[in-house]
């Protein structure tokens, strides 16, 4: 009896010990979460301040009036601005909504669905949101846009910090995320300058949306985590999908993460599935909300999720079977989605007789070699820099905040692993390895670190093609490298690979790396910081603001102003006049117009001008030196250039021409009625000039 009741006091004594290390272990993670959340929050906030106080320093945006704020709002975020502008003018909310769907100051002689072609249901909402708050009189209605977008930085900077953290396990890695974007802001994010541009409001919901899908792939999640994470991706998809026109292209880079994966079996079957369905369900709930907009309707998106759905229904047992078995189910897998995508994609816009999108696939057919092209509107997207290779001078500032070589060994390590774990899921081996392979491959590579490094990867692709991408890239690099560095899969890698491993080490190295790196960042890019901050200057464009101010009271209220997309966008902004074009480029009938307005920069006659720009109901139309006389691109790529080579006229220069190019009949027009000459002032009457814009008014018949 002594005996035992010794055991029962020992027993009591172990389950004490086990009881108090849990509850130990339990207040710990309660602590670090608090303390960690509260990091995430404080960074967001204060990413949120810096910008705000970076866009005040550098227009003194509290100091200016009216029409130099609407000014600073530059091309297409000036036409998105419009509308929240409009909606707040109009007398109340239904016949605000109802000016936008049936508008007829965007496109003179036309009246469009505002709602349709264009993804301004955020300005929409804030407007109502404006109204119905009782904030007019301490909040102006541009504050409350622009901290509204400088919020959603916020939002943007604690959605990295947490999938990051996701990633790695420690807040540590969320922190170092969130530091590395702030001091790569010149290629992470351009909010400051462009803060109604469409992929300021959408970035944020999309790296909330990799967030939830990140914490998805975690294993033995519970039903109730797993719907309500579910609820998450598809909110975020949304809202995703309703801010930005490029969402279907996003998305479908996404759809081709979780078909690969999903075909090397490295992603749950039944969770890709839903992930497929909320992109749909989400996309087609956007194109009924934009009226069953036909560039949603025609997406190659739509097309490939369903092909890949019907796919799965024939083939059912593809992930079965020895290594070529595999394989050759995985060939023919492929090949079926891509057929089924084509054929579905070519029947959807033969039957609803889909143009919208044929630009885009013009471009980059151009782009990637496969022909070159007269088409003006393919040759106006190749010469811009932003739809260029990203450039080399990129690498070299993510390299200084050493982001660029903690990507490149994460990312090599990752794809290490990942190569290793394709070729044991496809040859059927992950069963019957042994532990140290298991150790090196499975658990190295979980689902989420998959998920992200097959992310990184297709977008790295897309920004390395195209410039403007890149921040869809370089913020999921501040993840990525600090999800690495902070892994403790990675460095066990790492040690057992070098045969150094030890808990201890482990432990040390995967805390240490980083905060060694947060402290470099800290010395280096702090004082620069605070020199940003305290650096003043002053918003200055006193043409612009003399012309938009004559328009406004030299011109009728009904009046239809012709001029560059982008000048154009301001004029409705500042002015409310009918515009003949505007930048919000993806419909075929406006590319056509806008390419007709812009014959005023090529060598055509002055009736024909007249005549192109009278059909569209111009009264005064704007030239531009910057255009007429530009020297901004080179030789090839200047804008009277590819007016010219669409008209088949020889281009302007030193240089070669196309043998089939042939001389124009006639001068360039911007520059000869400047002349004032009588074959063309019995068309146009000089109206007002500066240094900077020519305004004509066109005579009422010939």
């Amino acid at each position: 009896p002594v005996s035992i009741k010794q055991f029962e006091n020992k027993a009591l004594q172990v389950l004490d010990l086990t009881s108090g290390v849990y509850t130990g272990g339990k207040l710990w993670k309660r602590l670090s979460l608090t303390v960690g959340g509260t990091v995430a929050i404080s960074l967001g906030l204060l990413t949120s301040v810096y910008v705000a106080t970076l866009h005040e320093n550098d227009l003194w945006f509290s100091n200016i009036k009216e029409v130099e704020r609407e000014i600073s709002f530059r091309t297409e975020c000036g036409l998105y601005y419009s509308y929240y502008k409009e909606m707040l003018q109009a007398a109340s909310i239904q016949q605000g909504l109802h000016g936008l769907i049936y508008d007829n100051k965007t496109e003179s002689l036309r009246t469009i669905n505002i709602l349709e072609r264009m993804n301004v249901y955020q300005e929409v909402f804030l407007s109502i949101l404006y109204r119905i708050l009782p904030i007019q009189k301490y909040l102006e209605p541009v504050y409350f846009y622009i901290y509204t977008l400088f919020g959603l930085q916020a939002l943007y900077v604690i959605a990295l910090y947490v999938t990051s953290w996701l990633l790695s396990g420690t807040w540590l890695s969320g922190l170092l995320a969130a530091f590395w974007y702030i001091t790569n802001r010149i290629d992470t994010t351009r909010v400051e300058f462009t803060i109604p541009l469409r992929e300021n409001w959408a970035l944020p919901f999309f790296a909330v949306q990799i967030a939830a899908i990140t914490y998805l792939f975690r294993s033995h999640l519970q039903p109730l985590h797993e719907k309500l994470t579910l609820l998450a991706v598809f909110i975020s998809t949304f809202l995703f999908s309703l801010t930005w026109q490029f969402n279907q292209f996003m998305m479908l880079m996404q759809a081709l993460v979780l078909f690969i994966l999903d075909c090397l079996d490295m992603l749950p079957t039944t969770k890709v599935t839903w992930l497929y369905i909320i992109q749909l369900t989400g996309i087609l709930l956007v194109c009924v909300l934009q009226f069953f907009n036909s560039m949603i309707l025609g997406s190659l998106l739509i097309s490939f999720n369903v092909s890949v759905l019907l796919a799965r229904t024939v083939q059912k047992n593809m992930k079965m079977g020895c290594l070529l078995n595999r394989l050759g189910k995985l060939f023919f897998h492929v090949l079926m989605v891509l057929c089924l995508t084509l054929l579905v994609n070519n029947f959807i816009k033969k039957i609803l007789n889909l143009e919208s999108d044929e630009h885009i696939f013009k471009f980059l057919k151009a782009k990637f070699g496969f022909g070159a092209t007269r088409d003006f509107d393919a040759n106006l997207y190749l010469c811009e820099e932003a739809f260029g290779l990203l450039p080399f001078n990129t690498f070299a500032r993510l390299s200084d905040t050493l982001l660029f070589y903690a990507y490149l060994f994460v990312l090599l390590l990752m794809a290490i692993a990942a190569a290793v774990v394709a070729f044991q899921n496809l040859s059927g081996s992950a069963n019957v390895q042994s532990t140290d392979k298991m150790e090196i491959s499975t658990i190295v590579l979980k689902p989420g670190a998959a998920y992200n490094l097959m992310h990184t990867i297709l977008f790295g692709c897309l920004a390395l093609s195209t410039m403007r991408m890149k921040y869809l890239w370089t913020s999921h690099m501040c993840v990525f490298a600090s999800f690495g560095l902070c892994s403790t899969e990675v460095w066990g890698f790492v040690l057992k690979s070098v045969r150094l491993y030890t808990p201890q080490r482990l432990c040390v190295i995967r805390y240490l790396v980083p905060i060694i790196i947060l402290l470099y960042l800290s010395c280096k890019f702090c004082p620069g910081i605070v020199d940003e901050l305290s650096e003043l200057r002053e918003f200055y464009d006193p043409d612009t603001v003399e012309l938009m101010n004559w328009i406004k009271s030299n011109t009728p209220k009904k009046a239809v102003i012709a001029g560059s997309m982008q000048l154009l966008a301001g004029v409705k902004l500042c002015t409310g006049r009918i515009l003949t074009n505007h930048p919000h480029y993806e419909d075929k009938s406006l590319r056509e117009r806008t390419k007709q307005v812009y014959q005023v920069y090529a060598k055509r006659s002055p009736e024909d001008v007249y005549s192109i720009l009278r059909s569209f109901g111009t009264n005064y139309v704007i030239l531009e030196d910057s255009i007429c006389y530009e020297r901004r691109h080179s030789r090839g790529c200047r804008l009277r250039d590819l007016l010219d080579i669409a008209n088949g006229h020889v281009m302007d220069g030193l240089g070669e021409n196309e043998p089939d190019l042939k001389a124009s009949l006639y001068p360039r027009f911007c520059e000869e009625i400047k002349k004032n000459l009588s074959s063309y002032s019995m068309y146009f009457t000089r109206a007002f000039q500066n240094k900077t814009f020519h305004v004509y008014k066109l005579a009422k018949h010939k």
